[in-house]
């Protein structure tokens, strides 16, 4: 009989125990699902204190409501940034991204079950685990340059890991992909109806094994391999790579719009619209966050990360992150004033600068917490 127990702090993470399972469940509902800082710590308190556990063989993360997760609380973070304290704000991220790099190399399988909206901290969250189960009502997107941030929580790792220049073009218009398309490109491992998720949830609580190969037959049971719409836009990886693959954002435009005059693909045009909309600042860093991500594991992108979401923060060229959430979360006018306004007034020293060190002595790199031998499954997952 599984039992429910909550921290005697917040309801906000519910931890369900089934045998040799645990199930943690996000339970922020009115805000769907948004990480706080309280949801973090116990997620990553919860992580940690299970891995020790020789109890527990399998992790299950999901969450109640119609929402897995719509990403981190940047509110909050705004809140402190306009306090003059961004070195609040960056503690949150200090911790979303130490979570990360624990889920990252967990030496435990983790099912995240992803019913409904995936959207930036709630990817970070799950992608980085093992198994990944999407259904007919998910929904993944990396909305950051619209919000004058960039594709943050390890996604310099994930995205650039995706077919071709998938990631590129996830990243940089922060496009969304239904369930399908994520098991298409790898963001998913299975695809599961959400009807059939209680008889899978079931099927999990009774797993008295931490082998993969075990987990994903018992996941497969359930699965399904759903047809791709017509116009997705994975359907059309070639033109992805051809225009995803240049070297600045303004070669990606050009590219764009050559191939919008020969093709009358409404993702040619919403691609090149909300390339138009984001922050130049934005998408200049994340285009070079996720090429150097390539090239770098999970530990040295997220503390890449970290220097540069901490520069964000502090705004010494750019206040777009706390314009970009005023415009979109706060007061939802849905016009943003960049500044930097155009991609030419971007000067590569200033990209440059996103990816120092911070010069303050009372600041830190993200440093992780020590980790067990891993077993080879829980390592490049992707």
């Amino acid at each position: 009989m599984a039992s429910l127990s909550s921290n005697s702090n917040t309801d906000q993470v519910l931890v369900e125990e089934s045998g040799c399972v645990r199930t943690f469940i996000l339970n922020r509902q009115k805000q769907l699902n948004a990480l706080s800082s309280a949801m973090v710590s116990r997620l990553l308190e919860l992580f940690l204190a299970c891995e020790k556990d020789s109890n527990v063989k399998l992790i299950v993360l999901k969450s109640s409501g119609r929402a897995f997760c719509a990403g981190g609380d940047v509110s909050a973070v705004v809140h402190d940034i306009r306090q003059g304290n961004w070195k609040l704000g960056a503690e949150y991220f200090r911790k979303e991204f130490t979570m990360n790099y624990v889920i990252a190399t967990y030496s435990k399988p983790q099912v995240s079950i992803l019913n409904g909206i995936v959207f930036g901290g709630g990817a970070g969250a799950s992608i980085h685990g093992r198994f990944r189960v999407a259904t007919e009502k998910s929904v993944f997107a990396m909305p950051e340059t619209a919000l004058g941030l960039f594709p943050d929580v390890g996604a310099s790792y994930f995205l650039s890991r995706l077919p071709g220049f998938f990631g590129e073009y996830l990243g940089l218009t922060g496009s969304r992909l239904d369930g399908a398309e994520m098991l298409a490109c790898g963001l998913a491992t299975h695809f599961v109806p959400s009807e059939m998720l209680l008889p899978l949830e079931e099927a999990l609580h009774n797993i008295n094994s931490s082998d993969p190969t075990i987990i994903s037959a018992i996941i497969s049971e359930f699965s399904q391999v759903p047809k791709l719409k017509e116009k997705s836009p994975y359907n059309h990886l070639k033109i992805i790579d051809r225009c995803f693959s240049r070297r600045t954002i303004e070669e990606i435009m050009v590219a764009l719009e050559s191939e919008a005059a020969n093709w009358k693909d409404d993702w040619i045009s919403s691609a090149i619209q909300s390339l138009k909309k984001a922050s130049p600042t934005s998408l200049r860093i994340s285009l070079r966050s996720i090429r150097e991500g390539r090239l770098q594991g999970i530990g040295t992108c997220l503390i890449r990360e970290f220097r540069m979401v901490c520069h964000v923060l502090k705004g010494e060229f750019s206040k777009d992150f706390v314009e970009g959430c005023r415009a979109i979360l706060l007061d939802k006018d849905r016009k943003p004033k960049w500044e930097p306004s155009k991609l030419e007034l971007v000067s590569d020293d200033m990209v440059s600068h996103y990816f120092s060190k911070l010069n303050d002595e009372d600041w830190k790199d993200l440093q992780f917490p020590g980790r067990p031998c891993l077993p080879s499954y829980a390592i490049a997952k992707l």
